[in-house]
C-alpha cells in the first residue's frame, strides 16, 4: 500500500510541475502542487434477506456482502439472511489537474447477519483513475468523464474476488459556471472469483440525472437508472438469480469556491431484487487544497 501511495504522489507532483511549466506569461500561475487528500468515506448499508449489496459505485460493502454469500454458501434469493454493514474506504486521492485524479487505498468493514457484529477487518484494496476525456467549457458538446477502479479482496486466498468497475458519464452544463446541468451514463462492473466452482455475472447500470449548485456552494445531484445483474453460481447451483431492477442515488455536497468537496452525503436505494439501502458520508482530509 505504501508503494501505491508513493507512486501516486510522485506521479502527481511531476505531472503538476509539467502543467505549471506550460503557463503563458499573460495567464495566472497554476498551482505547482496538486490537491492531495484522504477521501474518507464511511458507509452504512442494510441489505434484506434474499438480496445482494449492489448498486452505484464499487464499495467495500458490496464486496463484503458478495464474499459473505459466496464463502458462506448461502442460497439467494430464498436462503440468505438480512445483513447490516459498516465500511470505511480510505483512498489517497491526488487531483493531478482539473481533468485527472488518481487514487488508491484500502477498505475495511464489519457485518452483522443477526448474530452480532463481526470484527472490523481490512477487506480489500483498490486503485483507480478518473479523467475528463473531453470538457464542455461553454460549448455544446457535454463533458465526457471516465472512471475506472480495480478492487481486490483480502486476504489473497481461495474465494478472493477481483472487480473492475468502469463508469462513463456525460455531463451537459446549462450555464457557463456549470452550476446546473444534466447527466447520463453507464456503469459496468466485472467481478471474478478465485474458485473453479463459483462465478459472478456482470453488473450494468444505465442512468440519467441532473445537478444544481446554489450560490452558497451546496450542490445536489440525483441519478436514477436501471440495474441489470447477471447472477451468481456456486458449485453448479444458482447462488443469486439474475435480475433487472431500478436504482436511485441522491448526493448532497458542500463545495468551496474552487469546487473542492468539503463534505458530502449520499443516499442510495437499489432493488436487488428487494430494496437495499446505503448511506455514505464523505469527509475528505486535505494535505494540500488549492
Amino acid at each position: 500500500m505504501r508503494v501505491t501511495a508513493t507512486g501516486l504522489l510522485c506521479l502527481a507532483i511531476s505531472a503538476g510541475g509539467a502543467f505549471a511549466a506550460d503557463d503563458e506569461d499573460d495567464e495566472p500561475a497554476k498551482p505547482r502542487v496538486p490537491n492531495i487528500y484522504l477521501d474518507l468515506r464511511t458507509i452504512y448499508a442494510r441489505t434484506p434477506a434474499g438480496a445482494l449489496g449492489l448498486g452505484f459505485g464499487n464499495t467495500s460493502v458490496s464486496a463484503a456482502l458478495e464474499a459473505l454469500a459466496v464463502r458462506g454458501g448461502a442460497t439467494l434469493p430464498n436462503g440468505s439472511p438480512a445483513a447490516k454493514s459498516i465500511a470505511v474506504d480510505l483512498p489517497l486521492t491526488v487531483d493531478v489537474s482539473d481533468r485527472v485524479s488518481l487514487y488508491g487505498g484500502v477498505s475495511g468493514s464489519t457485518i452483522d447477519v443477526g448474530g452480532g457484529w463481526s470484527a472490523f477487518d481490512i477487506t480489500s484494496w483498490n486503485i483507480g483513475v478518473q479523467a475528463d476525456l473531453f470538457q464542455q467549457n461553454g460549448g455544446n458538446i457535454p463533458t465526457i468523464r471516465l472512471q475506472s477502479t480495480l478492487t481486490q479482496s483480502v486476504p489473497n486466498e481461495q474465494g478472493m474476488t477481483n472487480s473492475l468497475n468502469n463508469i462513463l458519464e456525460f455531463d451537459y452544463a446549462l450555464d457557463e459556471d456549470e452550476t446546473r446541468g444534466w447527466l447520463a451514463g453507464m456503469q459496468y462492473t466485472k467481478t471474478s472469483i478465485a474458485s473453479p466452482f463459483a462465478s459472478i455475472g456482470t453488473n450494468t447500470i444505465l442512468y440519467a440525472g441532473g445537478y444544481y449548485q446554489w450560490p452558497s456552494n451546496w450542490k445536489f445531484t440525483g441519478r436514477v437508472g436501471m440495474q441489470s445483474f447477471g447472477g451468481a453460481q456456486l458449485g453448479g447451483r444458482t447462488l443469486a438469480a439474475s435480475f433487472t431492477q431500478p436504482t436511485l442515488r441522491l448526493d448532497l455536497d458542500r463545495m468551496d469556491d474552487n469546487d473542492n468537496r468539503l463534505f458530502g452525503i449520499t443516499a442510495q436505494i437499489a432493488w436487488t431484487p428487494k430494496p437495499a439501502y446505503q448511506l455514505t458520508l464523505r469527509t475528505p482530509l486535505y494535505a494540500v487544497r488549492n
